[in-house]
């Protein structure tokens, strides 16, 4: 179905894409509130703002507020990347615009009770404590920070000091500047009347003000590797490498190749690192995009006896690529991301998402059928062509366990 799209004179972009065979709906609604914005202080503000906002707004307490979205029926959640914060929200189609005024009130009219900051704060240093007794996640959010400097390595759950320096001032303040339509983008899909649709939205959301977001500093990404001491028997390994970033015109090369990698059982980080050898509970990698700039993020988990083989061995199943890709191999990642599609088509909430994500990354969501003619038009021999012509380099290695682990010499991290 055809994507629909309006902008509204404060900025607001309102995207939709009809699924008329499904009797619900779903809005992805991302306000430019991401960690990138917090203050270098108050690393955690962005995730304690957002649930202070879903604690009352408009003429609704928080109870009434939770209350009223439980009778509509609805299944949301709320999530905090380096450029946004999302509020996602599932119901029955017929409901569409009681939750849209709702929502409407939320990033307007927050009210961000002051007896309930210290509840919000106790619900994050939650959130970022069981990230700390979690190594594998940990691996990751350290390789975050260790790649991509401040502001963008910081981390959704924020760190102990930044969530205890953010005050009442500080969480109204972060709303005043960041919940503003201009970069927001509204996503809906599902079922629903466009021309119904935009009126609901132009009278819940046009009067909506503030200022303009402001610009971000280049990214320049760091190389090299980094240990975290943490004593276990595991040693958890977190890895990442340059690859085209998703609004390049060759993405879906390099996101084809991280497939022969890593997507499904019969890939090659399974085949090799679990079955064949056994040194693994968990691998796998998949593609990143941050400020127009591509990684391949790959994760392995192993014991500590044996995590500078696992090390080798991964570095070998990248650079395996070079030698030749399987027809049944690119057969198999062809299906599976077709499949993909197919499983998107038949969830309001995954469409709205894709489409929300696409839009901020895109400037446009391309349709079905443009990405099943790119995955159609990929070869083996292109892969390996595209492979040799951007060999895998500027590799980040961090480790978390009780002993470090190095880059292997020759490896190109300059």
């Amino acid at each position: 179905m055809a994507l629909l799209h309006r902008q509204f004179d404060n900025g607001l972009i309102l995207l939709a894409e009809p699924m008329p065979w499904l009797r619900s709906a779903a809005f992805t609604f991302m306000v430019p509130a991401g960690t990138c914005f917090e203050p270098n202080h108050c690393e955690g503000l962005a995730a304690l703002t957002a649930e202070m906002a879903q604690r009352g707004c408009g003429p609704w307490n928080s109870r009434q507020f939770m209350e009223q979205l439980d009778a509509l029926g609805t299944e949301r959640s709320s999530a905090i990347t380096s450029s946004h914060t999302s509020f996602s929200c599932a119901m029955p189609s017929q409901v569409l615009p009681q939750v849209l005024q709702l929502y409407g009130q939320l990033v307007q009219q927050p009210h961000l009770p002051e007896p309930q900051l210290e509840d919000a704060r106790s619900l994050c240093l939650q959130d970022l404590r069981a990230l700390e007794d979690e190594p594998s996640h940990r691996c990751f959010s350290e390789l975050k920070r260790f790649r991509f400097p401040v502001p963008y390595g910081r981390i959704a759950q924020g760190t102990h000091a930044g969530l205890a320096a953010a005050d009442q001032a500080a969480v109204q303040a972060y709303v005043r500047s960041h919940y503003t339509p201009s970069g927001s983008i509204l996503a809906v899909a599902g079922r629903f009347d466009w021309h119904e649709l935009c009126d609901n939205v132009e009278r819940e959301l046009a009067a909506w003000r503030g200022p303009e977001p402001p610009q971000l500093p280049g990214l320049q990404p760091k190389f090299g590797s980094r240990h975290v001491d943490h004593g276990s028997s595991q040693t958890h390994i977190a890895l990442a490498y340059q690859c085209a970033a998703y609004d390049d015109p060759q993405y879906y090369d390099a996101r084809a190749l991280v497939g022969i990698l890593s997507d499904g059982m019969s890939c090659r980080l399974f085949t090799q690192l679990r079955d064949k050898r056994g040194l693994v509970y968990s691998v796998f990698a998949s593609c990143f995009s941050l400020a127009g700039q591509g990684s391949v993020l790959c994760y392995a988990g192993t014991t500590t006896s044996r995590a500078e083989e696992t090390l080798q061995v991964l570095l070998d199943c990248i650079h395996s690529l070079g030698s030749g890709i399987g027809h049944d191999e690119l057969l198999r990642l062809k299906t599976r991301i077709k499949s993909s599609l197919v499983f998107e088509q038949e969830s309001s909430v995954a469409r709205s998402s894709q489409i929300a994500s696409d839009w901020y990354y895109l400037g446009r969501v391309p349709d079905r059928q443009e990405v099943c003619d790119r995955i159609d038009a990929l070869t083996t021999d292109g892969l390996v062509q595209y492979f040799h012509q951007h060999i895998p380099q500027n590799f980040s290695l961090v480790t978390v366990g009780s002993q470090p682990l190095d880059l292997p010499n020759g490896i190109d991290h300059s």
